[in-house]
């Protein structure tokens, strides 16, 4: 290959990595900039959720596994039988995200569900709907998890450090749950029409014992998110297993996101320890805790607003309130927004642009009621 052949493909790759890595540049820039006001030393090593990040490799290497052997396929073509029309398709897809973020983590279900998303709409033309039942499925898994103590992130974290009564928490996050339910069940009937699906008459035959010890190797991780079983514990077998069983699931995870997570650790890290970013966050939630708490996830997530925040408060039931409806907004809101966005681009690389544009709307759109209404 000629030097000026070789560069050509250099920089078409580097526009291609650009193209479909956005975010995970945009958060390299964001811990690199940090670094020059926070140097890097021991408290780093702090910064990092290794248990996240583990269960996020466990669940992304099975679900690549289970994808292989066409279990999410079979999976979809069942839901299309079942309800027969898109509405009722969209609907199913977004209240199994819904209940899946209450049982196993808002990224868990998003992680689980959205392949599933994707090869409903795929296998029976619908394609137009992949955004919005996307960005659904998005706000189903943010919302849908506020009501437990495992359901999200941050609410863990508040959870044990407030040291918060279950029925108690239940009481906080119950009027915002029904209010979510209520709006994601509007726009579904709103914005998808009740047309019918067809889909060919093909056989499918699942390995069964690859699927059985893949759904075991699922419920491995799941545990792990419930605190179970040790998050290394699953480091060593499910890599472990795929070696054996999957190489390719391996090859197949999604490390820019994982590193993508890395690197918002090391930003959210690195804000923390800025003292005119602490005095500046306290300063505002002495204000509104419920309003300021929701708008600083909109720059520095939601997750890390819970950790950061809750230094500077004992209002544990408006920060609780706040980072759980502040989920919803930017694109960074939630990290679980993240890997919706990364899904959706592997699938339309081509639709970016849109996708941010409705992702926006809709989702600033629930962020105003929710936080109108409890707000009140």
């Amino acid at each position: 290959m000629e030097t000026s052949e070789l560069i050509k493909h250099l920089e078409n790759a580097v526009k291609q990595f650009i193209k479909k890595d956005t975010v995970l540049i945009i958060a390299m820039v964001a811990a690199a900039v940090t670094t020059v006001f926070v140097p890097v030393d021991r408290e780093y090593l702090g910064y990092f959720d290794f248990k996240t990040l583990t269960c996020l490799f466990c669940v992304l290497t099975v679900v690549c596994a289970l994808k292989n052997i066409n279990f999410f396929y079979m999976l979809a073509r069942k839901i299309v039988h079942l309800f027969k029309n898109a509405r009722l398709c969209v609907l199913a897809l977004v209240y199994i995200t819904f209940i899946g973020s209450m049982l196993i983590a808002n990224d868990m279900a998003l992680l689980t569900f959205l392949p599933l998303g994707y090869l409903v709409l795929s296998t029976t033309g619908k394609e137009k709907y992949m955004a919005f039942t996307f960005i659904m499925q998005n706000i189903a898994a943010n919302l849908g998890g506020m009501l437990t103590p495992f359901g999200n992130p941050q609410n863990l974290y508040l959870y044990t450090k407030f040291n918060i009564p279950n029925l108690e928490f239940m009481s906080i996050m119950a009027p915002p749950f029904v209010l979510s339910v209520i709006l994601i069940t509007v726009c579904c009937v709103v914005f998808v029409k009740s047309e019918p699906l067809g889909i060919s008459d093909e056989k499918i035959v699942l390995d069964p014992k690859r699927t059985v010890i893949y759904l075991l190797l699922f419920a491995l991780a799941i545990m792990i998110v419930f605190r179970g079983i040790p998050y290394w514990v699953g480091l060593l077998i499910i890599p472990t297993s795929m070696f054996f069983l999957d190489r390719k699931a391996l090859r197949d995870v999604d490390y820019p996101l994982l590193l993508t997570f890395v690197f918002f650790f090391i930003f959210a890290g690195n804000m923390a320890r800025i003292d005119v970013v602490s005095r500046f966050f306290s300063y505002l939630l002495g204000k509104n805790t419920l309003i300021f708490s929701a708008l600083s996830c909109q720059c520095i997530s939601n997750v890390p607003s819970a950790i950061l925040l809750s230094q500077f408060t004992d209002d544990y039931a408006h920060l609780l309130l706040g980072v759980n409806i502040g989920g919803v907004g930017t694109l960074i809101a939630s990290l679980a927004s993240l890997i919706t966005f990364r899904e959706y681009v592997n699938h339309n690389p081509g639709r970016t642009g849109y996708y941010i544009l409705n992702f926006s709307l809709f989702n600033f759109g629930f962020l105003a009621v929710l936080l109108g209404a409890m707000a009140v």
